[in-house]
């Protein structure tokens, strides 16, 4: 009988040796739960850069060469792979498109959008002999560009150079379960070895009973130090917090991230579409009393307009106007002119007004403003500008109360950078950065934070990716966020409200909570009965209640 629960209780062993010394086993990087978001709106081809995984330059690089079209000298137009451009090739770009390659403007004028790339929300105004950056988009009319570099040397694939550098440098997240199990999986085995071993030495060395004796009670020591109920319940706590924060609209593309972002106390935000919202608003018009008649007037002279400050100003109108009996021109860099029943219509800057005799009365608040006359007679100002998210101040001011730092790392001028920092509560901001420059920025604060800090950058565009891969935990917006900054991210908001990064706080908190719960219970329990195990008080159900039996009420816990 003896022999036959000698045989048991050396199964017993082999399998709690097994469990013991592999399911905390540290080989390599542990699989993480990743979601792939791909609700974003189209973009250009260059923003879609990151593949899952393990992301390669090289793969990168591959799916850019894309085609664009070069005017020939003899007027002709060739199609050609992007990597085959060569500096002074001229380019035709038509609104809509991106362009490909760094260069000048040698014919044509328009507007750009930047704001992907350097995080500036008013459109850029080009025309002959201005230098664009590759990855602008043309919002306007046709413009033929002269290719200053090769596309390897451009702006957008120096963007995917520093997400891959960024990348490297980031620091892996350990799983709470692997940093227990670096202590706990030693300890028992060596206790075990040692209770087998010490006390027959001690007593009678000589006595083969005394050592089946104690092996006996190592042996059960092993089976009730099995990790089945840590292995088991502290990853359900994490999986069903990711679960909760799902049902949010917070996705979490690994449980290193769930934990790390209740540590997180340094918060780096982008201004344009994350505390912003990224779109231009009509926020005054002055003089208040002749608001309609000013948006009326402006939306004579911005008919047919693509550009955003235009679309904002229909938008704030909300009626149709008739300017078919108009006749409509641009204003390169300075605004529309229309002339039609009601005369010569003005609108635009105020260098355009003042130039055709036209005094104006200028407007210092923040913003884009666009002055409008009328035959001659100033009618009044429309201010537009880029308006604060409704949560974005209500955010800040809970995470300063939790004792966070909040920085603001934008590409926008200091005037606008200034005034949404004062806004939204702030604690610090640098302006007027281009992709390369938050890099540098972000690696000073992660040079100069303390050794328990936690970093969170938050960003949505093509600008915030190699940033968001160097924070601790990069976050983004997952609506209007692009493509390769989800991609990018650790935590994606796909509601793109503030307010997940607070919610992804608590249940991070709650989740933690639970799983310290879980293993406070088990460790005591299994002590307790470890402890009776090793006098030879504990039977084998006793041991087995040890590990599947708190392994069941440590899950039902964590559910």
């Amino acid at each position: 009988m003896k022999r036959k629960s000698l045989r048991v209780l050396v199964c017993a062993l082999l399998a709690s040796l097994a469990l013991t010394t592999f399911a905390f086993a540290d080989s390599g990087p542990k699989p993480q739960l990743t979601v792939r978001v791909k609700n974003a709106p189209q973009e250009p081809y260059y923003l879609d850069l990151l593949a899952e995984g393990n992301w390669d330059a090289s793969e990168g690089n591959s799916r850019l060469k894309q085609s664009t079209v070069i005017t020939n000298s003899d007027g002709s137009e060739t199609t050609v792979d992007v990597d085959a451009i060569l500096p002074g090739q001229v380019l035709r770009v038509r609104p809509g498109e991106s362009i490909p390659v760094d260069g000048v403007v040698i014919k044509g004028s328009g507007s750009l959008d930047t704001s992907a790339l350097t995080g500036e929300s008013v459109p850029q105004t080009v025309s002959e002999n201005s230098i664009v950056l590759s990855g602008a988009i043309n919002l306007s009319s046709v413009l033929y560009i002269r290719a200053e570099k090769e596309f390897y040397d451009s702006t957008v694939a120096k963007i995917l150079d520093m997400v891959e550098n960024a990348s490297a440098k980031k620091a892996k997240a350990e799983n709470f379960i692997t940093r227990f199990a670096r202590y706990y999986t030693p300890a028992v085995v060596i206790t075990a070895v040692v209770l087998a071993i010490l006390p027959p030495l001690v007593i009678d060395m000589r006595s083969g009973a005394v050592w089946i004796s104690w092996l006996n009670r190592a042996l059960t020591f092993l089976v009730i130090s099995c990790p089945c109920a840590l292995v088991i319940s502290v990853p359900m706590s994490f999986f069903g917090g990711i679960g909760c924060a799902s049902r949010k609209g917070i996705l979490f593309k690994g449980t290193s991230y769930l934990e790390l972002i209740d540590k997180a106390n340094i918060f780096v935000f982008d201004k344009t579409g994350t505390l912003t919202k990224g779109t231009f608003d009509v926020k005054k018009v002055i003089p208040a009393e002749n608001r309609d008649e000013i948006l009326r007037v402006a939306c004579i002279a911005e008919s047919g307009s693509l550009h955003p400050i235009a679309k904002s100003i229909y938008k704030a109108y909300g009626k149709s106007v008739d300017s078919s009996e108009y006749q409509i021109t641009e204003r390169s860099g300075r605004g529309m002119e229309a002339t039609g029943p009601e005369g010569r219509i003005l609108c635009g800057s105020g260098r355009l007004l003042v130039e055709n005799g036209v005094a104006i009365i200028p407007v210092e608040e923040v913003g884009s403003v666009v002055y409008v006359a009328k035959d001659g007679q100033y009618l009044g100002a429309i201010l537009i500008a880029d308006t604060v998210r409704d949560d974005a101040k209500e955010v800040i001011k809970e995470l300063k109360a939790q004792g966070a730092k909040t920085v603001m790392l934008t590409g926008d001028n200091e005037k606008y950078a200034r005034a949404v920092a004062e806004e939204v509560g702030i604690d610090d901001f640098k302006f007027g950065l281009l992709p390369a420059d938050k890099v540098v920025e972000m690696e000073a604060i992660m040079e100069n934070k303390g050794k328990k800090d936690k970093v969170v950058y938050v960003g949505d565009g093509v600008n915030d990716a190699p940033v968001l891969m160097r924070a601790d935990v990069g976050v983004s917006m997952g609506g209007v966020g692009s493509d390769s900054a989800v991609e990018a991210s650790d935590m994606v908001l796909m509601h793109d409200n503030l307010t997940g990064l607070v919610s992804a706080r608590k249940i991070s908190k709650k989740t933690l909570k639970l799983a310290y719960e879980n293993i406070v219970f088990i460790l005591l329990v299994k002590a307790v009965v470890l402890i009776l195990g090793a006098q030879g008080l504990a039977s084998m159900w006793l041991a087995v209640f040890a590990d599947v039996g708190v392994a069941v009420l440590a899950t039902l816990n964590s559910m």
